[in-house]
């Protein structure tokens, strides 16, 4: 499935406050009008405005629809087999480095998670959101980011200072041939 046109934002929103998150969101050439959460716990200790039920409300205060994917889009799998030790980490963990991504992305629930989000940004400027800023440190990058790049779609993180980043595999691919 290659759709051109259409195009993909991430964002973390990290310890931004809520005012510079959603300036982030409606800042750019076609301003986000739906935030698909992207995070397996949508919480946040530090940053309680980013807590889901004071997210869902301020954005749609703000005009911002939002919708929560984690379940099926989340960085922390709920099965075993997504890890590469064959084990669900408790608490605190490097889930980056511990869960096997090609593995998820081969799963059935993140196929249905992956062509909601394409229905969804089909029909209106869409960004997932995670909380880490940085889109190399986060599942958005190497998990959804990567797949729908694979599907020809366009993919641009935004980053703290406003600017877009877009998401691109070429050079890992170049450096894992060299390896």
């Amino acid at each position: 499935m290659t759709e051109p046109d259409l195009c993909i934002y991430t964002i973390g929103h990290s310890n931004l406050s809520f005012d510079a998150f959603v300036a982030l969101l409606t800042d750019q050439d076609a301003p986000i009008s739906t935030v698909v959460d992207v995070r397996s716990a949508p919480y946040s200790r530090f940053a309680p405005h980013f807590n889901r039920p004071s997210l869902d409300a301020g954005l749609r205060e703000r005009g911002i629809d939002y919708r929560f994917a984690g379940d099926d889009l989340g960085g922390r799998p709920t099965d075993p087999t997504c890890y590469f030790n064959g084990q669900v980490p408790d608490g605190k963990a490097d889930y980056l480095h511990l869960v096997n991504y090609p593995e998820v992305s081969r799963r059935p629930w993140f196929g249905t998670g992956l062509d909601r989000l394409l229905e969804i940004a089909a029909n209106r400027p869409t960004a997932i959101m995670c909380s880490e800023e940085d889109p190399t440190k986060c599942h958005r990058h190497h998990l959804i980011a990567k797949a729908l790049v694979d599907r020809g779609i366009a993919v641009w993180h935004i980053r703290k200072d406003g600017s877009l980043e877009p998401a691109s595999f070429r050079e890992a691919a170049l450096q894992s041939t060299l390896f």
